[in-house]
C-alpha cells in the first residue's frame, strides 16, 4: 500500500501535469502596425519600445511562427507554455527599416499581412524585393485584401449576395498574387480595420481561410478560427507593464454568444448580450467585463453570463472585454472580447 507522503507527492505531480497541459493549449498573438516615431501614435510603437518588447519576450516567452501555432490549435496539439506570435498589418516600409533588423537580431519569426497591389506601388509600403529578403530572414506574408477598405461597406445598388461575391473575389485575388510572389499560400486573412460580420466570416471558413481580428484575447483549440483574436501592442497598448498581463492571458472557453452578429445598425435598441463559459478553471464569480475601461454590470446563472446594454446612437467600432482569474494559475487571466461594428445611418464606415 502506498504511503501517505508518497501518495501526496503523486497527487501533486498529477495536478501539476494537468495544469501544464491546460496552459499548453494556448498562445497569444500580438498585433503591430508601425515601428516608427514619425507615424500616427495610435498605431505606432517606437523602435526603442519595440526593442523593449522583444527583450521581454526573449527572457520570458517562446516566440513561434504563426503557422506553427495555428496548426497546433487546429489539431488540438500541445504548445509550449506562454507561446507568443508576432504579427503586423498593412506592410509599411518602416517594418523593414526598423522592425525587421530587431526581429532578425532576436531570431524571432513573424508574419506581415499585406495588400499585394500596394506593395512596390505606394511610397509608404514595402517593395517586393524587401518582401523577398524578409522572407529569407524569418518573415512570412499573408493576406490583408487587395485594398485596405471597409469590407462591410456595400456599393450603391449592391445587394447582399453581390457584396459578398465582390469581397471574396477581392480576397481570393490577393491570395493568388501573394502565392505568385512569395511561393506559398497560407490562406490566412486579417480583416482591414478588424471589421467582419457573420456572412463574411462564414464565407472565409468555407473557402479554407483562417481569419484574424483586432480584438483582445489569447487563442486555443476552442477559439473561433474565423476571427482569431490578436492583442494590439502599439499606441496606448504598448506599455510593457500592461502588456505583461495580456501576454500571460488564457483563451476564455466561450460558446453560444447571443447576439452572435457583430455588425449592428443604427439606431441600436437596448439588448442583452449573453455567452456561456466552460468554468472548469475560471472563477465565474470573478468575471469582470469592460467597455472603454468602464465596468459593465453583469449577472450569471450557472455558466451563462448576461450583460445589459442601453439603446445607442453611436457609429464606429466598439468592443467588450471580459476577464476572469484562473483557479490553477491565479496570476493568469482568461480573456474574451466581443466586437461590434456600426456604420452611420447613411451607411458610412468610420476609420
Amino acid at each position: 500500500m502506498m504511503k501517505k507522503g508518497l501518495w501526496s507527492i503523486v497527487i501533486l505531480l498529477f495536478a501539476a501535469l494537468a495544469q501544464t497541459a491546460k496552459a499548453k493549449d494556448n498562445a497569444v498573438i500580438l498585433l503591430y502596425h508601425h515601428v516608427s516615431e514619425q507615424t500616427p501614435a495610435v498605431t505606432s510603437v517606437s523602435p526603442d519600445v519595440f526593442r523593449q518588447h522583444l527583450e521581454y519576450l526573449a527572457a520570458n516567452y517562446q516566440v513561434l511562427p504563426l503557422q506553427e501555432v495555428v496548426q497546433a490549435i487546429s489539431q488540438n496539439k500541445p504548445l509550449p507554455d506562454k507561446a507568443v506570435v508576432i504579427t503586423f498589418d498593412d506592410g509599411y516600409d518602416n517594418i523593414f527599416d526598423n522592425a525587421h533588423p530587431l526581429l532578425k537580431e532576436f531570431k524571432f519569426p513573424y508574419t506581415v499581412f499585406i495588400n499585394p497591389p500596394l506593395i512596390g506601388n505606394a511610397s509608404y509600403q514595402l517593395s517586393w524585393q524587401q518582401v523577398q529578403l524578409m522572407s529569407k530572414e524569418g518573415a512570412t506574408f499573408a493576406n490583408h485584401g487587395n485594398t485596405h477598405e471597409h469590407l462591410l461597406a456595400k456599393y450603391a445598388g449592391e445587394n447582399e449576395k453581390q457584396w459578398l461575391a465582390r469581397v471574396m473575389q477581392n480576397i481570393n485575388q490577393a491570395e493568388q498574387t501573394l502565392a505568385q510572389q512569395v511561393g506559398y499560400s497560407l490562406k490566412y486573412f486579417a480583416y482591414p480595420y478588424g471589421e467582419f460580420n457573420l456572412k463574411l466570416k462564414q464565407a472565409l471558413r468555407q473557402q479554407g481561410y483562417v481569419g484574424f481580428a483586432q480584438i483582445s484575447g489569447a487563442v486555443a483549440s476552442y477559439s473561433d478560427f474565423g476571427a482569431l483574436p490578436r492583442y494590439p501592442a502599439a499606441g496606448i497598448y504598448s506599455n510593457i507593464n500592461s502588456l505583461k498581463t495580456k501576454l500571460d492571458s488564457l483563451a476564455m472557453p466561450v460558446s453560444n454568444t447571443t447576439p452572435a452578429e457583430p455588425q449592428l445598425t443604427l439606431p441600436i435598441p437596448a439588448f442583452q448580450f449573453k455567452f456561456d463559459v466552460l468554468a472548469d478553471d475560471l472563477r465565474m464569480s470573478q468575471v469582470n467585463c469592460f467597455v472603454a475601461d468602464k465596468v459593465v454590470p453583469l449577472s450569471f446563472a450557472k455558466n451563462t453570463i448576461t450583460l445589459p446594454f442601453k439603446a445607442q446612437q453611436r457609429a464606429g467600432r466598439q468592443r467588450i472585454n471580459c476577464t476572469a482569474p484562473s483557479i490553477t494559475e491565479p496570476n493568469r487571466y482568461y480573456w474574451f472580447s466581443q466586437p461590434w461594428f456600426v456604420p452611420t445611418e447613411e451607411g458610412q464606415w468610420l476609420d
